[in-house]
């Protein structure tokens, strides 16, 4: 069991938080941990994931430490573990949620650009800061602020290194939802049990869809229609909610994300 994050879940919803409170940072200990976390819920019937951490920060960033006396390649291998932890995030078959309060720097935010939602509390504060150590962020989160707030604006963010807030970042698209600081948790698992109730397999295919368009563009996207949502025919779940619809009518199907 990994000892810098905790894992559980509640019904279908799985929980994977930063647990290496005051800071929650990014050490060889937790990189490791949040790996091994990620690999052992790879094995869980899960049908939402919600990434969280415990205390009043989500994370400080990187433990500088970790750059110490590190050359080219072995800062080389030390970024491969950092991206995989993100695409092993973004390959998860179904919806991921970050839940973000309090400070959230560096890996931490990258790795909540790796979920396909990001839930805030008004007072948290967002920073790609690793100008202060003459490094621009490599795990991923140049592009992937880009990929939800444009270009530009990943420019600004990185090279200036300053501190956004939760409202500034939902005006550029990085934030889904902003909550109130107190109701940030519960709010979170409510929109993850709702994710999670809903048609698991046609969630994993939407991801799917959206990835098709970011890789490819529209028309590429077109093309994947037939291998991506046409293949929801074979699944129990969309042969039961149009048989519900036609008895019954629209919104009263269920869903077992089969």
């Amino acid at each position: 069991m990994p000892n810098t994050v905790k894992l559980d879940r509640e019904g279908d919803v799985g929980i994977l938080a930063l647990d290496a409170p005051p800071l929650n940072l990014f050490d060889d200990r937790m990189i490791n941990d949040i790996l091994q976390g990620l690999e052992e819920l790879e094995g869980e019937m899960l049908r939402a994931l919600v990434v969280r951490a415990e205390g009043d920060v989500f994370t400080g960033g990187v433990d500088v430490h970790v750059f110490d006396d590190k050359t080219p390649d072995q800062a080389a291998a030390l970024f491969r573990d950092l991206i995989k932890i993100v695409h092993k995030l973004e390959d998860l078959p179904y919806p991921t949620i970050a839940s973000v309060q309090g400070l959230c720097l560096t890996a931490g935010l990258e790795l909540s650009l790796g979920c396909d939602l990001l839930l805030a509390a008004e007072g948290a504060r967002f920073g790609l800061v690793e100008r202060v150590v003459g490094l621009t962020p490599a795990m991923g989160g140049t592009q992937r602020m880009a990929e939800r707030a444009g270009p530009a604006r990943a420019r600004e963010f990185v090279m200036t290194g300053d501190l956004y807030d939760a409202p500034t970042l939902e005006r550029w698209n990085v934030v889904n939802r902003v909550y109130p600081d107190g109701e940030l948790r519960e709010k979170t698992m409510e929109f993850a049990q709702t994710l999670a109730t809903g048609p698991t397999k046609a969630h994993a295919a939407t991801k799917m869809m959206v990835r098709a368009f970011l890789d490819h563009g529209v028309h590429g996207a077109d093309d994947r229609i037939g291998d991506i949502a046409a293949t929801l025919f074979a699944t129990e779940d969309l042969q039961n909610a149009v048989d519900t619809f036609l008895a019954e009518g629209p919104g009263k199907a269920t869903f077992q994300g089969r």
